[in-house]
């Protein structure tokens, strides 16, 4: 099996931070050209100049509010146009409220379905029409969550978000079959970042990982095979599916 991913053009949506970042490095470093999008363009200065200072594998980026339409359009053609095509769109951009649902706000409501479902339906619209005009095979990786498949509490909006963008990976994947573009999801559980390492230093936090029958909190670079997997022609029959990458936290007994 050959993951090779040398030559091939991936866009990433919330490019900035966390796992976005992490596979714009992973990716540039696998000898992709990358197109990054997000809305902090200092991030994306700071980091597209890193990886312009590594390598010859080119590196652009696009400013993009998520939540507006012509912001997408927009961002999403001007990558196109300097990437020379795009084969490969990261669906990554995603936000969460945590607050039990009687007293969820519907401007958080909004603001999460909006963010993480119907930026992601546009992107990844867009994207399939740019890459049926170049006439040549492509493939949409959604990033879902293992809440898309189970729940939490005091996450509502974001489960429910996420089980749609696993729906939503289906529908696509049916429809754009007979265009060769291909469309699959992965679904991380807990990972271990800078935002919540606080946390899982809590009771609370230790109890959580004790559920996990790995007994462990994943990391950004477990997520590493299965996205270089999904990107690659290896995958070329695989399309329609949800990958959980969580230690086996689905699984785990009542």
């Amino acid at each position: 099996m050959k993951l090779d991913l040398s030559g091939k053009r991936i866009i990433i949506t919330g490019a900035s931070s966390g796992i976005g970042e992490h596979f714009a490095r992973l990716l540039n470093s696998e000898g992709a050209s990358l197109g990054l999008i997000a809305r902090r363009q200092d991030k994306l200065n700071s980091l597209t100049k890193e990886l312009n200072a590594l390598n010859n594998h080119k590196v652009f980026t696009s400013r993009c509010d998520i939540l507006s339409e012509s912001d997408i359009e927009a961002s999403m053609t001007d990558l196109h146009s300097q990437l020379g095509g795009v084969d490969i769109l990261i669906n990554n951009a995603g936000i969460t409220h945590q607050s039990i649902a009687l007293k969820q706000s519907i401007e958080n409501w909004d603001s999460v379905i909006n963010t993480n479902l119907r930026g992601s339906w546009l992107c990844a619209t867009l994207a399939a029409k740019l890459m049926s005009s170049d006439g040549k095979p492509g493939s949409i990786i959604n990033i879902a969550s293992i809440l898309g498949m189970a729940v939490a509490n005091q996450l509502a909006p974001y489960a429910i978000s996420k089980a749609a963008i696993v729906q939503m990976t289906k529908a696509l994947a049916l429809e754009w079959a007979r265009l060769d573009i291909r469309v699959n999801a992965l679904a991380p559980g807990y990972l271990r970042t800078d935002l919540n390492a606080e946390f899982f230093e809590t009771t609370a936090g230790k109890a959580l990982i004790k559920r996990i029958p790995q007994r462990r909190l994943g990391k950004l670079s477990d997520l590493d095979a299965p996205l270089c997997l999904l990107c690659s022609d290896s995958s070329n029959f695989m399309t329609g599916i949800t990958i959980p990458v969580d230690g086996g936290h689905l699984v785990s007994s009542l």
